[in-house]
């Protein structure tokens, strides 16, 4: 039998096989844009990168951080049919610059 809980905005779901293998008749809420944890995440409901993400903070600074920010821009608006070929330029510049500053890197 499958319970959960909430701990602060988290809810956590613990569930066992027979709980997963039948279909669920949940339905889910439309996002709510005026929701105060809608805006935290990596692409904002309008498409755009989020730059004040939580998730790129750690990657985003650094001597790194600039290449990296522009090879994610090209993948995400990239309209190539193989998403994110037109972007090899800014990928092989963020690969370039980690191995560069390698002693940098968490290991």
């Amino acid at each position: 039998m499958a319970y959960c809980w909430q701990e602060e905005e988290d809810r956590i779901i613990f569930m066992i096989k027979e709980d997963n293998e039948t279909r669920s008749n949940v339905q889910l809420a439309a996002d709510d844009p005026k929701h105060p944890y809608e805006e935290h995440g990596l692409i904002l409901l309008n498409e755009d990168i989020n730059r004040n993400c939580l998730c790129l903070e750690g990657m985003a600074r650094g001597p790194s951080g600039e290449p990296l920010k522009a090879a994610f821009s090209c993948f995400h608006y990239s309209k190539e049919d193989v998403r994110g070929s037109d972007c090899t330029d800014q990928s092989w510049a963020v690969q370039e610059c980690m191995q560069k500053y390698l002693a940098l890197s968490p290991q």
